[in-house]
């Protein structure tokens, strides 16, 4: 399993120097007991799937669907529209990008059934519970919670390539997870082979025969890495006023920081590189699609949509 230990010593260098940030303590903990450890869980059952999964040696990625687009320009809203079709697409709920193995999913399954079983769905209820506490005040802004579609780029964070990292920390102009294609060609094709792997995983997961769905707004950069991997995807790009976007999404993203205790010194660079982002989410999806006009795409206008 692919681990990018570059982002991963610039995240760690950075919060051991923050002596008087009040969160170091808690992500010091986070980054070298508790990711070292998930890391060696993943790693083992990785290599554990295709002892207990054969068929993932022939399990294929045909014909998938990509939806792209700023973040808060409907990526969502298209995403759920078309995961109700669920005897064609396949997706990831949100509790599954945390086990990205089938090894890992096929014991939760276990433990489901016991659940069931001999303890009247104790377990499934606190769950549920929790998940209502934790997702419920905020679903009017974003629906989320555990059994809900979710952006499958969250399964790259077993491989430390996750944008979460850059909203606890103020390190968005240094963990850059949206221009994929300016890694060195190596370290881009090692991202990519990862993401296939999670991908093939969750089709043979649902069955093996759908069509890979994904939603992510950080993948409007990635637009020219998934048509080389996956030459047959297509690609639906969605645009939205961004005056009614950019902003928006900047003052989460800041609200995240100051959540955190990070003061405008610290995050004003981060806050320069993600707006750097916010217009290339609108101009690098257009600019690589001319370059591949057999690729099938699709721009889809926000007001039509709604």
């Amino acid at each position: 399993m692919f681990f990018d230990f570059l982002y991963y010593r610039k995240v760690l260098a950075y919060t051991w120097a923050q002596k008087q940030w009040p969160g170091r303590r808690k992500t010091l903990f986070k980054l070298l007991v508790l990711v070292p450890l998930l890391t060696a869980v993943h790693t083992l059952c990785f290599l554990l799937d295709y002892v207990f999964f054969p068929a993932l040696w022939r399990q294929q990625v045909k014909t998938p669907v990509f939806i792209v687009g700023h973040a808060r320009s409907g990526t969502t809203l298209m995403h759920r529209l078309m995961t109700a079709d669920g005897e064609r697409f396949s997706y990831f709920y949100y509790w599954e990008t945390f086990f990205p193995a089938l090894t890992q999913r096929a014991v939760i399954r276990g433990i489901g059934w016991l659940d069931r079983t001999l303890f009247s769905r104790r377990l499934q209820k606190r769950l549920e519970a929790w998940d209502e506490k934790k997702f419920g005040p905020t679903r009017h802004i974003h629906s989320q919670g555990l059994w809900i579609p979710e952006e499958d780029q969250f399964v790259m964070k077993a491989a430390f390539v996750t944008q979460q990292w850059a909203l606890d920390l103020p390190l968005m102009d240094e963990i850059d997870i949206f221009h994929i294609d300016n890694l060195s060609e190596k370290r881009k094709q090692r991202w990519m082979h990862h993401y296939k792997e999670c991908v093939k995983r969750q089709l043979l997961f649902n069955g093996g025969n759908k069509i890979h769905l994904s939603k992510n707004p950080m993948m409007s950069g990635w637009v020219n890495a998934i048509i080389e991997t996956f030459p047959d995807a297509k690609i639906v790009v969605m645009v939205r006023d961004p005056i009614q976007c950019i902003p928006s999404t900047l003052r989460l993203v800041e609200i995240s920081w100051k959540g955190k205790k990070w003061r405008k010194e610290h995050y004003a660079g981060a806050q320069a590189a993600l707006t750097q982002i916010s217009f290339d989410s609108f101009k690098l999806p257009a600019q690589v699609l001319a370059q591949y006009p057999s690729t099938p795409h699709y721009f889809v206008d926000y007001r039509d949509l709604t």
